[in-house]
């Protein structure tokens, strides 16, 4: 049996599979993007594919605690999309 690599949503708490998450990536040079493949070089933040969770994430900011900097509207439109796909 192989070994599933787990992840913490940060909006909800709740412990997944990491292909049941999205991956929202911080560069070096402080720009940040959602990385759907997950191999993106910079500090990572892992969020359910699901609508509340971003919500809860926009809400309380726990995305730019994590990353360490001021997440733009423009994330979260491209994290509304792979909810609706």
């Amino acid at each position: 049996m192989r070994k599933i690599p787990l992840r913490k949503c940060l909006a909800t708490g709740e412990q997944l599979p990491k292909m049941e998450l999205i991956r929202v990536v911080r560069n070096k040079e402080g720009e940040v993007h959602v990385d759907p493949t997950g191999k993106m070089n910079g500090r990572g933040a892992y969020l359910k594919r699901d609508r509340k969770a971003f919500e809860i994430a926009k809400k309380k900011k726990v995305l730019a605690r994590a990353l360490q900097v001021e997440i733009p509207d423009q994330i979260f439109e491209e994290l509304e999309k792979f909810v609706n796909e």
